[in-house]
């Protein structure tokens, strides 16, 4: 697996072939800001990575989560530092009965307990069932999760000016986590942080099975 050690752009967290100096972001950042202030990922995605996000995603293998999530506090140390709670990128309710389980949240409960930070599963719902993403463009993608997400009202009042950081275990487009972001902008969240396991580096890959 190739780590996606420093230096990365801050805002999407993809490599840089060499250090830049501080502060300096990728043209992709600054071409489309993509709603959150940071992100980081612990590995980019390949068939080594996929083989062992498959593991925990469709053979309940939560051995394969621990280690996940061990790479994933590592990498996003920067970012759970100043975190509040930690929030996973939430199924639907039917999808989640289908599955049986939802290995985003799995990997936020274990960050959390790593990076001694509050879990928040319950912050973000997803408020309507979108088709898979996989097989859709970038803009396919991002208007069929649009506004798919919520924050309900009753919890809105906990997370008005508090930093949160977003779980997924694989970030493609980012279109999903962009949905999300927009959501708990909605609700005065002041900083929103972005830690996926993997990252596809190649946005134009988009028939990947994760």
């Amino acid at each position: 697996m190739r780590f996606l050690d420093d230096p990365v752009c801050d805002v999407m967290g993809t490599p840089f072939a060499y250090d830049q100096g501080e502060g300096i972001l990728s043209a992709e950042a600054l071409a489309d800001p993509p709603g959150w202030d940071k992100s980081r990922a612990a590995v980019l995605f390949d068939d080594h990575s996929k083989e062992i996000v498959h593991q925990l995603k469709y053979r309940d293998r939560t051995e394969a989560g621990l280690f996940m999530a061990r790479l994933m506090a590592r990498a996003g140390a920067p970012i759970l530092n100043g975190a509040d709670f930690i929030v996973p990128v939430p199924l639907h309710r039917w999808r989640l009965w289908q599955r049986r389980f939802n290995q985003a949240a799995y990997l936020a409960q274990e960050i959390a307990r790593l990076s001694r930070r509050e879990f928040r599963p319950e912050v973000l719902v997803r408020s309507r069932a979108t088709p898979q993403q996989v097989g859709l463009s970038a803009k396919e993608r991002r208007k069929n999760v649009k506004g798919a997400f919520a924050v309900p009202f009753e919890g809105r009042a906990k997370i008005a000016g508090k930093t949160i950081v977003l779980v997924d275990d694989v970030r493609t487009t980012g279109s999903t986590l962009r949905a999300c972001t927009a959501a708990l902008r909605e609700a005065d969240v002041a900083k929103v942080y972005v830690l996926s396991f993997a990252l596809v580096n190649d946005v134009h890959r988009f028939h990947i099975e994760a």
